[in-house]
């Protein structure tokens, strides 16, 4: 029996999509252009590239259907996708491309059988570990674009917006503290 497959996946997914919404709605339009460093994607490239990143796993486990990775041409497939981080796009542009791809990759998510999601696949040669299951490889959705949504909210700081994720812990923290004073 398992206790996390394909619709805890896609609901766990959307719980982080909706949480990089919010930090793409808050961060005003004339910021998209903000960079935390030379080098760094700026808050835009940032936001594009969490959209369209997940287009991988997809083509990897549904629409290939690959199971050895060591003939996979990843640049060949990934060029294109970097290249739309470059594409000038709006605010809302960028918020709709979020909505729109996070609503494919939600659906991709829940649609995997138990059974895709147990298969394995072969790394290339050198590669640690050797094989990964494909349920360990969508997980890296989830876990990519959180990890990318933690610069996001470096650079919030960094342009002076405290992160949502920050105001409401605080606003529990109060609640508590409010709640343990009167009791």
């Amino acid at each position: 029996m398992t206790y996390y497959g394909s619709k805890e996946l896609a609901a766990s997914f959307r719980t982080v999509r909706n949480n990089t919404l919010t930090i793409a709605q808050e961060i005003p339009e004339d910021k998209y252009s903000f960079s935390a460093a030379p080098g760094c994607r700026t808050v835009a490239q940032t936001l594009v590239h969490i959209a369209v990143v997940w287009r991988l796993q997809n083509k990897i486990h549904i629409t290939d259907h690959v199971s050895d990775l060591a003939n996979f041409d990843f640049f060949g497939f990934l060029g294109p996708q970097l290249a739309e981080e470059q594409v000038p796009r709006t605010k809302q542009q960028i918020i709709d491309l979020l909505k729109s791809e996070g609503d494919k990759a939600e659906a991709m998510l829940a649609g995997m059988s138990e059974a895709l999601l147990g298969e394995t696949v072969s790394y290339p040669p050198g590669m640690t570990p050797p094989t990964k299951s494909r349920f360990e490889m969508v997980m890296a959705i989830k876990e990519h674009e959180m990890h990318h949504r933690g610069q996001l909210m470096v650079a919030e700081r960094m342009l002076g917006i405290k992160p949502h994720l920050t105001r409401h812990m605080e606003e529990r923290i109060a609640a508590m503290q409010a709640a343990a004073g009167k009791a």
